[in-house]
């Protein structure tokens, strides 16, 4: 079976699949748009402004390693949107490392990203692939703001709020949810320690004078990141949406879960998030608008003797996500990552490489920094 096409972007029924098939197109990469259902793929493919100029097909096929594997051999790239990655993860990793891919996703899920750092990382170098979990918005835009406010030097500790203004896509609900019942972590000398779930901090918002609420959400992907970087030894990670009302609401919710969720069994506490899950976030969310969907990424790095403040202000944090994998297969297909195994965007691609997409594409603004 096979493809000639470099890369595969898979869970394409999805709205983030869409977008990275968009920026695909820009980008001039021929690629195969897959998923489980092709009928509802091609629904989404065709529905892509100008996809009569792009170089792809149409795949459907199940989330089975061997699957996979047969359908997408020849490809150089795997970019996965299919979630809750923790369920439906496994199949993709282990499909791409056995047909030689690189693997990236857009995971929210902070166990996703421990996990298959701890399971593949290893065996994706050994064969010079990078496994790249969580190059999206509300992770690579705040980690590139992170790598800018450690330029310097001296600092130790990194402060990260992400702030965004939109609805959640149905994929993003689910893994709200399915998140709930992991264990979330930050960084403290460079041990993870279990964040509480219930924790809710009002923050102040560079550029608004209204105070936004502000959750670990699930942990984030910086704490693991920056694990064994030898820059830092704190890191904690927090963010939600720019609606103090939906934040109030994700409070409720996840108070709900531990008092009446959690002690069910595994398959009960499923069911009941899936179906909370399914009744908030049905359908696919409209497409973005800029003068509406904005974004917000503050990082305040700090040491014993100095204080570094970078943010960045961008809109349609979809759209970044979108930008983000495409431009990293676009550039995986091209030459190699600048590290190999598991790596984060920065440390595949460069922060400023990364940077200068997203403001080539008029969706961030350049960082405003402040070092004391």
């Amino acid at each position: 079976m096979g493809t000639t096409k470099p890369v595969v972007v898979y869970g394409v029924s999805g709205y983030t699949g869409r977008l990275i098939c968009e920026y695909l197109r820009a980008f001039g990469v021929p690629f195969v748009a897959a998923g489980r259902d092709a009928e509802k793929v091609r629904a989404v493919v065709e529905k892509i402004p100008g996809i009569e100029t792009a170089d792809y097909e149409i795949v459907g096929v199940e989330n089975d390693a061997d699957a996979l594997a047969a359908a997408f051999e020849g490809a150089k790239v795997i970019c996965n949107t299919a979630g809750p990655f923790i369920k439906f993860g496994p199949e993709v990793v282990e499909a791409a490392l056995r047909i030689g891919a690189h693997y990236t996703d857009t995971t929210g899920e902070q166990d996703w990203v421990l996990h298959a750092r701890d399971t593949w990382g290893d065996a994706y170098a050994e064969k010079g692939l990078v496994l790249s979990p969580g190059i999206a918005h509300m992770y690579t835009v705040s980690e590139i703001a992170a790598n800018i406010a450690l330029e310097p030097g001296g600092y130790d500790t990194l402060d990260i709020l992400v702030l965004w203004k939109g609805l959640p896509t149905y994929a993003s609900t689910q893994t709200i949810f399915t998140i709930l019942k992991a264990e979330w972590y930050y960084l403290e000398q460079n041990e993870l320690v279990a964040w509480d779930h219930t924790s809710a901090y009002d923050v102040t918002v560079p550029g608004y004078h209204e105070q936004a609420i502000a959750v670990p959400w699930g942990g984030m992907s910086h704490p693991i990141w920056f694990q064994h970087d030898p820059r830092v030894s704190y890191v904690r990670s927090i963010g939600g949406v720019l609606n103090r009302a939906v934040m109030q609401g994700v409070g409720q919710t996840v108070q709900m879960f531990e008092e009446q969720i959690k002690p069910l069994d595994p398959d009960a506490q499923e069911k009941a998030l899936g179906d909370i899950a399914a009744s908030l976030q049905a359908d696919m969310p409209p497409r973005e608008n800029p003068r509406y969907n904005r974004s917000v990424d503050s990082v305040h790095a700090s040491g014993p003797l100095g204080r570094s403040h970078v943010v960045i202000h961008g809109n349609s944090n979809y759209k970044q996500t979108g930008l983000l994998q495409a431009f990293a297969a676009f550039s995986l297909i091209q030459q190699a990552p600048l590290r190999v195994g598991f790596a984060s965007g920065c440390q595949a691609f460069g922060h400023e490489t990364l940077l200068g997409q997203l403001r080539a594409f008029g969706l961030v603004s350049a960082p405003v920094i402040t070092r004391v």
